[in-house]
C-alpha cells in the first residue's frame, strides 16, 4: 500500500469508529431511558434476589454483565426486562467494535508518513491515541468494576472528542521534526496519555459522584442506578491512584531527559511543562490529603474536578493561547515551531 493509500484508510477507519460510537451511545441512550419505567429495588432487595433466584424461578435479577442495579423486575414478564440488558449488551459490542476500527486508523496514520513514525505527532493524533486508551481502559475496568453505568458517558466524550479532532484539528500528514523524532517520543507520550486517559476517566467518575451524592435519591432514572457515593468515590481513587505514578514518570522523568535531547535544558519553564507540573502537584495533594488529612467524597471530588482541569487546560489552552511555548504546534502543521504532543 502507498502512503496515501494508508491515509485514506486512516480516514475512513475514523469515520466509520465516530459512526459506530455514536451507535453505542443511541443503544446506551435507549437502555438508559428504558430503565427509567422500572424501579430501583433496595441494595437488600437485589442481595435477597441473587440468593433467590434460580433458573426457571420466574425471578429477573441483574446480569452479571451489566452493573448492580440494572434490572430489579421480579416476579412480572422478561422479555421487556431482557430487551432492556440487550441494548446495554448491544452498546458494550459496538464500542468495542469502534475500539477496533480507532486502532485501525491509529495504524494507518502512522503508515502513511514517510518514514514510519508513531501516530501521535500533532494535536489531531494526539486526541485519536488519547480517546483510543481512554475506551480501552473503560472496556478493560468493565466487569472488575461493573461500569455499565459509564458506558453512554464515555461514548459520548469520545464521539465529541473525535468530532473536533476531525472538524477543527485535522492536517494532512507530515514527518516528525527532529526534536520529536527520538525514542523519547513513544515512552514520554505513551505514559501522557494513559495518564491522561485515567485522570479522565476518575475526573467523569467524580463528578457523578457529585450529582448523585447531592440527588434526592430517587426510585427511577440514570442518577439513582449509579453506585451508592462511597463505591464511586473509591473508583476516582483507584483510578487516580493508578494514572499519578504514571504522570509523574511522563513530566518528571521521561520529558526532562526528552528536553535535554532537543533543547540541551532539562526544564526551561515552557508553560507547558509549568501548567505539567501544576497538574502534578494538584493531583499529588488530592493523594496526599486523602491519604493524611481524611479526605474523602466531596472535597477529594472537587479536588479531582481541578486536576483534570488543568489536565486539559495543559492540553488544549497552552497549545492554542501560548505564544511563547516550545511545547505549541497548529493541529494541521506539525513542527510549525519545536512541538511536544503532551
Amino acid at each position: 500500500m502507498s502512503d496515501l493509500d494508508w491515509e485514506n484508510l486512516s480516514q475512513q477507519a475514523i469515520a466509520a469508529a465516530g459512526v459506530v460510537y455514536f451507535l453505542a451511545l443511541m443503544a446506551h441512550l435507549v437502555e438508559w431511558s428504558s430503565l427509567r419505567k422500572v424501579p430501583v429495588a433496595s441494595r437488600a432487595e437485589r442481595r435477597a434476589e441473587r440468593s433467590a433466584a434460580a433458573p426457571g424461578s420466574g425471578t429477573l435479577v441483574a446480569d452479571p454483565i451489566v452493573a448492580d442495579p440494572v434490572i430489579t423486575e421480579t416476579g412480572g414478564p422478561r422479555e421487556p426486562a431482557e430487551r432492556i440488558a440487550m441494548f446495554g449488551r448491544l452498546g458494550l459490542l459496538l464500542t468495542g467494535l469502534a475500539c477496533a476500527l480507532q486502532f485501525v486508523a491509529l495504524v494507518g496514520r502512522g503508515m502513511a508518513a514517510d518514514p514510519n513514525r508513531v501516530p501521535w505527532g500533532n494535536m489531531y493524533e494526539f486526541v485519536l491515541a488519547g480517546t483510543w486508551v481512554v475506551v480501552v481502559m473503560y472496556l478493560a475496568l468493565y466487569r472488575r468494576f461493573r461500569l455499565s453505568w459509564l458506558g453512554p458517558l464515555v461514548t459520548a466524550f469520545v464521539v465529541t472528542l473525535l468530532m473536533v479532532a476531525v472538524i477543527w484539528l485535522y492536517g494532512p500528514v507530515s514527518p516528525l521534526r527532529e526534536a520529536l523524532n527520538s525514542p523519547w517520543l513513544v515512552i514520554h507520550v505513551i505514559s501522557a496519555i494513559v495518564a491522561t486517559a485515567a485522570f479522565s476517566l476518575g475526573g467523569i467518575v467524580s463528578a457523578l459522584y457529585l450529582i448523585k451524592e447531592r440527588s434526592k435519591n430517587p426510585d427511577r432514572g440514570y442518577i439513582a442506578r449509579l453506585p451508592e457515593p462511597k463505591t464511586l468515590d473509591r473508583i476516582a481513587y483507584r483510578l487516580h491512584a493508578f494514572g499519578f505514578p504514571v504522570w509523574t514518570f511522563a513530566v518528571l522523568i521521561t520529558g526532562p531527559i526528552w528536553a535535554h535531547q532537543a533543547w540541551s535544558s532539562y526544564w526551561n519553564w515552557d508553560p507547558k511543562e509549568v501548567w505539567a507540573f501544576i497538574t502534578w502537584v494538584v493531583y499529588a495533594g488530592y493523594l496526599h490529603a486523602r491519604a493524611t488529612a481524611g479526605w474523602r467524597g466531596r472535597k477529594a471530588a472537587w479536588l479531582a474536578l481541578v486536576g483534570v482541569a488543568t489536565l486539559w487546560f495543559n492540553f488544549i489552552g497552552i497549545n492554542y493561547f501560548s505564544t511563547t511555548s516550545m511545547h505549541s504546534y497548529a493541529g494541521s502543521e506539525v513542527g510549525a515551531v519545536s512541538t511536544d504532543s503532551t
